[in-house]
C-alpha cells in the first residue's frame, strides 16, 4: 500500500509527527537514520526543523527525504483510537 504524507510537524530532537493520507498519524524518530551525504545536513537540528511534505513525502531544502511507506511503518501510532462507550456510561 503506498501511504503519502499530507501533513508534518516537528516535535523534538529528530522526532516528527507525520499525517498521513489515510489519516494515520505516527511519531517518527530519525536519529538514526540520517547517515550518507544527503543527510548529513539534517544532523543540524535547526536545518532538520527546515522539513515539508510536498503531499507525498517530506523533504528538505536539499531534496533529501524518505520513502513515505518506510515512514509508515517505521513510526509509532500517536493517536489512540476513542473506545465505544455504552449508553449507560
Amino acid at each position: 500500500m503506498l501511504h503519502a504524507v499530507k501533513k508534518v510537524e516537528y516535535i523534538k530532537d529528530y522526532e516528527l509527527k507525520l499525517t498521513f493520507r489515510n489519516k494515520d498519524v505516527k511519531i517518527v524518530d530519525l536519529k538514526n537514520e540520517l547517515w550518507g551525504l544527503m543527510f548529513e545536513p539534517l544532523k543540524d537540528i535547526e536545518y532538520f526543523k527546515k522539513v515539508k511534505t510536498d503531499g507525498h513525502t517530506i523533504v528538505w531544502p536539499n531534496e533529501a527525504d524518505f520513502c513515505p511507506d518506510v515512514l509508515h511503518s517505521m513510526g509509532k501510532n500517536a493517536v489512540e483510537k476513542k473506545s465505544k462507550r455504552t449508553a449507560n456510561n
